[in-house]
């Protein structure tokens, strides 16, 4: 590691907000210099990283996640606390930056100095996460934040990989939820810890009624832990009423997975998980970069579209070029 990138890391590590910012920027690079570098980098953080409660938050586009994610983190900084935003936005399909930019959605939040807002394009990828997430949520572990929360778009697998990175996973709805069934076809109901009914000031006898078909749906899956039922809260972001209930289940779900052991066997798992992910996508990465594949690769697509060749024929022909 050369004085610049050792700047950077004593830098993070003294909460300064510029370093980390540039920290980040190098890991969600795709220069292949600029990997090893954050490989590096992360290598020298990783000791560091660990302390802070990791909260997921999902929903559909609508909910509200922006304006409770800004209420939720005003009310920690006033507690004391830092507080790390990753957003994650939807990539444009032409210059691959953010579309919704959620920095500019969370005005008062982005001015605290005990704050740090990063959107990060999807970059099109499964699920709408970034690919570098992970990391980013290391570094800012790291960088002494308190509370990360990790925004999805809210579509797609992004609550599968959110919920698969985080301690607690949130689930924002609206009070217009609807009935028990439609509530159990939403598969990320049996993934989330936490459910939120977000706008319950605009109509509280249909939030109330939201938060009795939720619960009755819960009550026919199989929650994430044996030992923490499912909560369901109802909350007005935009009047912050809720706001305190809310970091209250968060801090007693933390107390109480920390003492079942279930919160550090999680991240066990997460971690895991995470290391086997990077080897398919470094394997297909690899197989795409092969010299006989990407010579070949045109001619048995074309065969395959064609009607010429079965895909499970293309592919075992284009894998064996590995051997090589």
């Amino acid at each position: 590691m050369d004085a610049a990138d050792r700047a950077l890391v004593d830098g993070v590590l003294a909460h300064q907000l510029r370093p980390l910012a540039k920290a980040i920027t190098l890991i969600e690079s795709q220069h292949e210099d600029h990997r090893a570098r954050a490989r590096a980098l992360l290598e020298a953080l990783l000791p560091h990283t660990g302390t802070a409660i990791r909260i997921g938050i999902s929903g559909v586009p609508g909910v509200g996640k922006s304006t409770f994610i800004e209420a939720f983190g005003l009310y920690l900084i006033e507690q004391g606390l830092r507080v790390a935003v990753l957003a994650v936005d939807p990539s444009s399909s032409l210059s691959g930056g953010s579309i919704l930019g959620d920095k500019t959605r969370m005005e008062l939040l982005s001015r605290e100095p005990a704050a740090f807002i990063r959107p990060s394009p999807s970059s099109c990828s499964l699920g709408g996460v970034a690919e570098k997430t992970r990391e980013a949520m290391l570094v800012c572990e790291a960088s002494g934040f308190d509370v990360i929360v990790i925004e999805t778009v809210g579509v797609g697998q992004s609550e599968t990989a959110v919920a698969g990175m985080t301690d607690l996973f949130c689930l924002l709805q609206l009070p217009n939820a609807g009935d028990e069934l439609q509530a159990i076809k939403k598969g990320v109901m049996e993934l989330a810890d936490l459910i939120v009914i977000n706008k319950a000031d605009i109509d509280p006898a249909a939030a109330q009624r939201a938060r009795s078909h939720i619960k009755t749906a819960l009550h026919m899956l199989r929650p994430m832990s044996p030992n923490w039922p499912v909560p369901v809260l109802t909350l007005s972001a935009l009047k912050k009423d809720g706001i305190v209930e809310f970091w209250d289940t968060v801090k007693r779900y933390r107390d109480t997975l920390t003492a079942s052991g279930e919160l550090a066997a999680r991240r066990k798992h997460q971690a895991a998980t995470w290391m086997w992910e990077l080897i398919d996508a470094s394997l297909k990465h690899r197989f795409r970069e092969h010299p006989r594949v990407r010579a070949e690769l045109p001619g048995f697509a074309a065969s395959v579209e064609e009607g010429r060749t079965t895909p499970s024929a293309a592919a075992r022909e284009l894998l064996n070029f590995l051997n090589g």
